[in-house]
């Protein structure tokens, strides 16, 4: 399928225009054909090349994506270099951003999404890194009906944004689409503890989930965590109780002095582990790409918005009691 590429800036409150990168399928001989729409977060890179042709792949298949840029207040859209000092200013900005600032921004994305007469109206949202993250966040608006989050970091620490405390993982409740979160199993960047947080929450929440961890796809670094899981479709409001909020927020404030103990030590340790993380980055500057993994998970992709996003389910229905059976 072609695909034509334009951008288009917005105004948000929380400063500087921010620009959104749109990959439009096109079907020669149908100029009113519908298609869904999809965001797409970058890494702490902004949208970098390896983004805008992961960006490509999924407009290929049927489906109007929208990339914005994530540091507008600060930086122009340009993408930062997979190098030392691009790593270092993108994961500076990270947290001098509000997570209030992130939220506009998928609001607004979602918001121009829905303004195209070429979109059906059915959002799903994707994202790697940082981008996973403001992924499971976007998952916390009604309109967005399909997740799939690659290694989304801060998620069990709570430390995403200005300050370094953002509420994602307390809320999981409010999602209400199918959510996929894809982490490597050697991946360092949320411990045994942190991924049990997550999945646990997920459970309780009543987020009906399923996870996936990539055998021997890693990232060494000695204070940051990551980690897999699927969830599955659920149109339910779901209330944690007082007592289950208490513990989710202790065990987070637990995970998040972890993240800032071990990030202190990392400030003294020189040189820095190398990562080997993004292994469905396709460059090969730090030598983390794999290809067979990638498709594997970009498979995943394609049945969870193929599913959710092309067909028109309708409210869910309460599941009956499962059989057991041979």
């Amino acid at each position: 399928m072609l695909i034509e590429e334009t951008h288009v800036d917005v105004a948000t409150q929380a400063g500087g225009d921010m620009r959104i990168f749109i990959f439009h399928p096109k079907i020669d001989g149908y100029p009113k054909a519908k298609f869904p729409g999809v965001l797409v977060f970058s890494e702490i890179y902004q949208v970098t090349g390896p983004v805008a042709r992961f960006a490509r792949q999924i407009a290929s298949q049927g489906y109007i994506v929208a990339a914005p840029s994530s540091y507008h207040e600060f930086i122009p859209a340009d993408p930062l270099a997979y190098d030392v000092p691009g790593t270092d200013l993108g994961n500076d900005l990270k947290v001098k951003k509000k997570v209030s600032a992130y939220d506009e921004d998928a609001t607004l994305t979602v918001d121009h999404l829905l303004s195209l007469p070429t979109c059906t109206g059915r959002i799903g949202a994707t994202g790697m890194c940082l981008g996973g993250h403001l992924a499971y966040r976007a998952a916390l608006d009604r309109r967005v009906h399909a997740t799939v989050c690659y290694f989304a970091t801060d998620i069990h620490s709570g430390t995403l944004g200005e300050g370094m405390r953002d509420d994602s993982l307390g809320r999981t409740g409010e999602i209400g689409g199918e959510v996929v979160m894809i982490f490597g199993k050697k991946d360092t960047h949320i411990p045994p503890a942190g991924r049990d947080l997550i999945r646990k929450t997920l459970h309780d929440a009543g987020v009906s989930f399923s996870f996936y961890e990539v055998a021997h796809a890693q990232r060494k670094s000695p204070f940051l965590f990551s980690y897999p899981i699927f969830l599955s479709y659920f149109e339910i409001e779901i209330e944690l109780d007082i007592k289950t909020e208490i513990k989710i927020e202790t065990e987070i404030e637990t995970e998040r002095k972890r993240h800032q103990d071990n990030e202190s030590t990392n400030k003294t340790n020189t040189p820095a582990p190398q990562k080997t993380d993004a292994f469905i980055r396709d460059e090969l500057s730090k030598g983390r790409y794999d290809p067979a993994i990638a498709g594997i998970c970009f498979q995943m992709l394609l049945e969870l918005f193929g599913r959710v996003l092309r067909s028109d389910l309708g409210p869910s229905s309460a599941a009956g009691e499962l059989e057991h059976v041979c």
